[in-house]
């Protein structure tokens, strides 16, 4: 299992947390080893997770401020 990256992005950290998926759902690992790649896909699901919302806020922010919906057929009816 690959060792915590200071600062990782999404998609390193995705791959990690799919690596480790992987491996458990193999069925191979010592108890130990399971339950130490268990915390590690916990910590790695959580940063997912925040990275996630944080780019929603983003487009959130970005919608309300300058973006807008484009007219469509139906609105010009």
């Amino acid at each position: 299992m690959s060792k915590a990256v200071k600062n990782p992005t999404f998609e390193s950290a995705l791959g990690e947390l799919e690596q480790i998926v992987a491996t458990m759902e193999a069925g191979q690992l010592p108890l130990e080893q399971l339950l130490t790649s268990y915390k590690r896909g916990a910590e790695l699901l959580q940063f997912c997770q925040g990275a996630l919302q944080d780019a929603q806020q983003q487009v959130r922010i970005l919608e309300a401020g300058t973006l807008r919906a484009f007219p469509t057929e139906d609105d010009n009816n």
